[in-house]
């Protein structure tokens, strides 16, 4: 992520001009992020009207990265690095180096370099000259066509997810899940608080975040082949964007971790029937009790290892930690269990209504079960 402090006119090497302009610089998940370093930093050096500040938001990878971009650093004085050790994610990268810069304007852009530095210095001039908040790179808005670096399915994907955005958002925007936007800075500390820091969808956190309406320009580029690093687009993390829309959709009561929990919990109730019917057809004489207890313990297995590589995918569990962590869900979602069927028959004691009774059991062990394994295993 590279963050650019807003940028005055002045020659870039003035370092007496005022910071304006930060560049966050994603190199989270990057094995090439040197070459994005250099590439960056060399484009916005070559442009004599910006003071700047490049922020390089590294998650610990393994290649280096972190120990190039300091090198660079030692060079420049404008090139920092944050490196990021058991937290990961482009939006808590993204919030925490916009947090960390004191500048009026921060631009965000991929180490990959599919995204087209040269246009930084349009897009700061478009911000800077008032009456903008927010100006965003976008795929779409020249060219309904094709988009250049990526794949038919990648942006069949992204077509999708920009116009699910577009119906949870107040604002008509044609790429609210770009990668690429310049911001007013006072605009993410506004909701800095409300933003969720798991997933890669940051921009449309911010303008869903917002308590009034942002004025955005969008400027057409060319997303170019990816030259550095891998694709964050995978089954995950269209999970996680689903969950996101619906939690914004909720007006952010439900936090979209807790959702993931609850369509985990419901593929679970899938499994745990499938199970049981499997054993009860094909093992008649297997006692009813001990059917059930095969079921419950597959789907218990089942939510725990989604859960893991899903819900709760920036605190993965591996070797002995997961296995230990088996373990606490398993004690937790049995007390989930108990607790779900003494408040099932309270309710039905209290009320007399049935399907209200028959509701609230689950209701109070699914949230259970969210909040205790949220402390206690993840």
């Amino acid at each position: 992520m590279f963050a650019s402090h807003g940028a005055t006119l002045r020659g870039s090497h003035d370092t007496s001009a005022p910071l304006k302009e930060t560049l966050l610089h994603d190199m989270a998940d990057s094995t090439t992020g040197e070459a994005g370093a250099e590439t960056v930093v060399h484009a916005l050096a070559l442009d004599g009207r910006m003071a700047w500040q490049v922020i390089f938001v590294d998650d610990n990878s393994p290649d280096g990265t972190a120990e190039a971009v300091k090198a660079i650093a030692a060079r420049d004085p404008r090139v920092s690095c944050i490196r990021r050790v058991r937290r990961r994610g482009l939006a808590g990268a993204v919030v925490e180096g916009a947090l960390a810069s004191a500048a009026p304007y921060v631009a965000v852009i991929d180490a990959d370099l599919q995204h087209d530095e040269t246009l930084l210095p349009r897009m700061f001039e478009t911000i800077s000259a008032g009456g903008v908040d927010l100006v965003i790179a976008s795929r779409y808005v020249a060219d309904p066509g094709d988009v250049e670096g990526l794949s038919h399915t990648r942006e069949l994907g992204s077509r999708f997810a920009n116009t699910l955005g577009r119906l949870v958002l107040r604002q008509d925007v044609s790429d609210p899940v770009s990668g690429f936007f310049m911001i007013r800075r006072e605009r993410i500390e506004q909701v800095a608080p409300r933003l969720t820091t798991e997933g890669f969808k940051i921009l449309f956190d911010v303008i869903a975040s917002q308590a009034t309406p942002m004025k955005i320009v969008e400027l057409p580029y060319t997303f170019r082949e990816r030259v550095a690093g891998g694709s964050k687009l995978d089954r995950r993390i269209v999970i996680d964007y689903l969950g996101l829309l619906l939690s914004k959709l909720s007006g952010g009561v439900i936090p979209s971790r807790a959702l993931m929990f609850g369509f985990v919990g419901a593929s679970g109730l899938v499994i745990h029937l499938g199970v049981l019917w499997t054993v009860l057809h094909f093992a008649p004489a297997c006692p009813f009790a001990l059917a059930v207890f095969i079921a419950a313990t597959i789907a218990m297995t089942s939510n725990y290892l989604i859960n893991n590589e899903i819900t709760y995918r920036d605190r993965r569990k591996h070797g002995l930690g997961l296995l230990v962590g088996y373990l606490k869900f398993c004690a937790l979602c049995s007390v989930g269990l108990a607790a779900n069927v003494a408040v099932s028959a309270m309710v039905d004691q209290a009320t007399h209504i049935r399907p209200l009774a028959a509701v609230s059991g689950p209701v109070f062990g699914a949230l259970w079960n969210y909040a205790t394994t949220a402390m206690a295993v993840w």
